[in-house]
């Protein structure tokens, strides 16, 4: 029997944002999930992880930031996207039955995921879906500091092609966070996962990821 995706609308401050919400008969846990910065939660990447980890018995919650909801291009600051988050992981432990509740994020919805905890923000773990380390060609100006103070298990699975993390620089990154980080790469994939001369559709790669990242809240569960 196919799980039932359902409409949520969360409030944030003055604004509202819509969320996604699919749970299984019998989850273990909650995985909440935040798009990258340039596509919003509908994105088949999204979809197709989200519709997998139904699968493995992962209830999971995915949204829009402000700035997707009203259209814009550009991502919200810090500030917003973290009050963002908090608002989001309240609304995720409502809908619960108690299981631990997870953090998770593509690139940009990631790192802010990240920077929320590191604020305070309550959550069983974090998994990162291609953290962005630094931009494109700028491996001098890390996104780093943060990620010290921060005591849950992470998850990052990472592509080894992936512009925005160089292989060395993030091994390096998570040795330095210390036992609770665990990095996993993905063999030839991209920022997206997508890897040359593999052809597959956006939910298809997205949907893939998803017995890693189970496996990993199950560890840790």
């Amino acid at each position: 029997m196919p799980n039932t995706e359902t409409s949520v609308t969360i409030t944030v401050g003055e604004t509202d944002v819509s969320a996604l919400y699919i749970r299984p008969t019998q989850p273990f846990a909650t995985l909440v999930v935040a798009h990258g910065a340039g596509a919003g939660m509908e994105h088949p990447f999204l979809q197709g992880f989200a519709e997998a980890m139904a699968d493995q018995d992962v209830a999971t919650l995915r949204f829009n930031f402000p700035y997707r909801e009203a259209g814009r291009r550009f991502p919200d600051r810090p500030p917003l996207a973290i009050a963002t988050w908090r608002a989001v992981m309240d609304k995720a432990a409502g809908l619960s039955d108690g299981e631990p509740l997870w953090a998770a994020g593509k690139s940009f919805g990631g790192r802010m995921a990240s920077m929320a905890v590191a604020e305070g923000m309550s959550a069983h773990g974090l998994v990162y879906l291609g953290y962005p380390l630094h931009a494109p060609g700028k491996p001098e100006k890390l996104r780093d500091e943060h990620l010290y103070g921060v005591t849950v298990p992470m998850l990052f699975l990472q592509g080894t092609r992936d512009t925005f993390a160089t292989p060395e620089l993030l091994e390096a990154v998570v040795e330095k966070t210390g036992p609770t980080a665990t990095l996993q790469w993905i063999e030839g994939g991209d920022h997206s996962f997508a890897v040359k001369g593999v052809k597959r559709g956006a939910a298809e790669i997205g949907a893939s990821l998803a017995p890693t990242v189970a496996s990993f809240l199950r560890a840790n569960a």
